[in-house]
């Protein structure tokens, strides 16, 4: 058994990845991007574990013995899922390791934003407070969370621990469903010009999906209220960056925060790396997912999945 893990580094290097060995030979490389690359190191290997990197007929065709392809993550967007099937390659990836850190990093986003800790951080060690003559200083408003609306694009399993945060802060939860398939009955379900005229907060927590891409543009930025603050640790593209820094600059909405983005790492043509002000925006490099504890708890649902397929016994397959 030949089991290859093309993107170790995307799990950090601090999680330990040496007992996949106990299932045979493994090799193991720091990344691998082009599809040239892919297609040489797989070509003998009975498994593969990737993350980002391309599976598709091009970088496959040439891994005769590939049984299972593995995912160091939850998202398989990198996978072509029709053509694994024809050739009855299984793929499964990991559900719900990073739902408890997305969660957190979507309230520390919107606190820091929303309390212009930015603001205050500098206001002291810039020595301005201690210039000052009274004890406290309140100069750029801030707001309580509580009696705010929160609303939520997708209420899978990160939105419902997102909206169930959201609640003890005192908030109202309503939610969109993009698909239209939401079970979801604690929450108000409502259409999305509602959610978008409704919400202090938005936090969006969809797949990509035709009906996600470009979600929030400018139109339903200009819908939404000029104090509202946008928060978006889904995919990049639901959001269009270029719409989002005219909506900024414009005022339509006071604060985005975002740990994703159309293009990552972010794109030197990017507007968005233009915008220098960090009380109304903040940009995180795509580690809502990454505490310690979820990547262990990611590698260790990877291995997982590896010792259920030899067993005969998929789990979290995703084109079965």
């Amino acid at each position: 058994m030949k089991i290859v893990i093309l993107e170790r580094n995307s799990v950090g290097l601090d999680i330990d990845v040496e007992r996949f060995r106990e299932f045979g030979e493994v090799e193991i490389y720091p990344n691998t991007v082009t599809t040239e690359e892919i297609a040489e190191r797989i070509k003998d290997a009975d498994i593969v574990v990737s993350n980002k990197a391309p599976m598709n007929k091009e970088s496959l065709k040439d891994a005769a013995k590939l049984k299972l392809i593995c995912e160091f993550a939850t998202g398989y967007d990198n996978i072509d899922i029709g053509y694994c099937k024809s050739r009855d390659i299984a793929v499964c990836n990991v559900r719900n390791y990073s739902t408890a850190m997305v969660a957190q990093h979507s309230f520390a986003m919107a606190l820091f934003l929303i309390e212009n800790l930015h603001y205050y951080d500098n206001y002291v060690k810039s020595g301005a407070y201690g210039n000052q003559s009274r004890f406290s200083n309140f100069d750029e408003p801030f707001w309580e969370l509580e009696e705010k609306t929160w609303g939520i694009v997708g209420m899978g399993n990160i939105g419902r621990k997102v909206a169930k945060i959201a609640e003890s802060f005192g908030c109202k939860v309503i939610f969109y469903s993009a698909s239209g398939n939401s079970t979801c009955t604690e929450y108000e379900r409502v259409d999305f010009d509602t959610l978008l005229k409704a919400s202090d907060i938005l936090s969006l927590h969809c797949p990509l999906s035709d009906r996600t891409r470009n979600l929030i543009d400018l139109a339903a930025m200009k819908k939404m209220k000029k104090s509202a603050v946008l928060i978006n640790v889904a995919r990049g593209p639901v959001v269009n960056g270029a719409d989002l820094y005219t909506a900024l600059t414009e005022g339509e909405i006071t604060a985005a925060g975002l740990d994703v983005l159309e293009k990552e790492p972010i794109a030197a043509d990017n507007p968005l790396g233009r915008f220098t002000d960090s009380n109304r925006l903040i940009i995180t490099p795509h580690m809502a997912w990454a505490s310690v504890e979820a990547r262990e708890r990611c590698v260790d649902g990877v291995y997982r999945n590896i010792k259920n397929f030899l067993a005969g016994e998929p789990s979290n397959v995703v084109n079965g």
